[in-house]
């Protein structure tokens, strides 16, 4: 089966998104409405074994601060703070404080060039999705991707694979002419689950998750001047990731 389609995680995979965007904007929320949380880097590492935001508070209060009150209108609370949450995200990618990682603006312009079709599944909101590519990828940018699944389009967030049953609906693409790129446990977990071969690529809050079942683990993606690692699975013989990469990734 020729490959047609490439399926982009946005969170860890695209950016750098969750230590230096969404962490931040998460205490700024609860300081901006007066609460004692605080999410350093070693628990917010914690927390993202939760998928999604409102989720990842509610986890937050049962695991860790079991001194605190949930007042009666705790579920609205937790909705407003993540909507707050996402406002302050969405000012720190506007100020260009979240760059892409590296070889992703290429990869993508080179599979746009090959006549590929991109789509993003995430559990991340949409307008996350939108401003973070619109202003670290570039105006436009978010034209790319015919199908931007993302947020609560699904009611079961990853480690489910319906945001990839949803994408490929969408596309009408089998997984066969798919790769999915993913950065965690969880998210390998969903594009495994929707029968995608996956390529991974690490981050600092992601080393040492189960990559079982990837077909290939990377440090990222590399650049011409700057080869990316391999971790795990076959030696491609590229020292980054390309089109002919990723051609004979999904053949082998």
């Amino acid at each position: 089966m020729t490959l047609n389609a490439l399926l982009f995680d946005v969170d860890g995979t695209l950016a750098d998104t969750e230590r230096d965007g969404h962490r931040p904007a998460f205490n700024r929320a609860f300081a901006e409405a007066g609460l004692d949380w605080h999410w350093d880097i070693a628990l917010y590492g914690q927390l993202l074994a939760v998928t999604g935001g409102k989720e990842r508070m509610k986890h937050y209060i049962d695991q860790f601060r079991p001194d605190y009150r949930k007042p009666a209108d705790f579920d609205d609370m937790v909705a407003n703070l993540h909507k707050a949450k996402t406002r302050h995200y969405a000012d720190l990618a506007a100020r260009g404080g979240i760059p892409m990682r590296p070889g992703v603006k290429r990869l993508l312009t080179e599979a746009r060039a090959a006549g590929l079709r991109l789509a993003i599944a995430t559990t991340t909101t949409p307008e996350n999705v939108t401003v973070l590519l619109e202003h670290s990828l570039g105006p436009g940018t978010q034209d790319w991707f015919e199908v931007i699944a993302a947020g609560d389009i699904v009611p079961a967030k990853k480690p489910a694979p319906d945001i990839y049953f949803y994408a490929m609906e969408k596309m009408g693409v089998s997984p066969a002419e798919c790769l999915a790129f993913e950065d965690s446990e969880n998210g390998i977990r969903a594009s495994l689950g929707a029968g995608l071969k996956t390529l991974v690529t690490v981050n600092d809050y992601t080393l040492d998750h189960d990559f079982t079942g990837a077909a290939v683990v990377l440090s990222d993606l590399g650049e011409p001047d700057a080869p990316c690692r391999r971790l795990a699975g076959p030696d491609l013989g590229r020292p980054f990731v390309d089109m002919a990469y990723l051609r004979a990734l999904h053949a082998g």
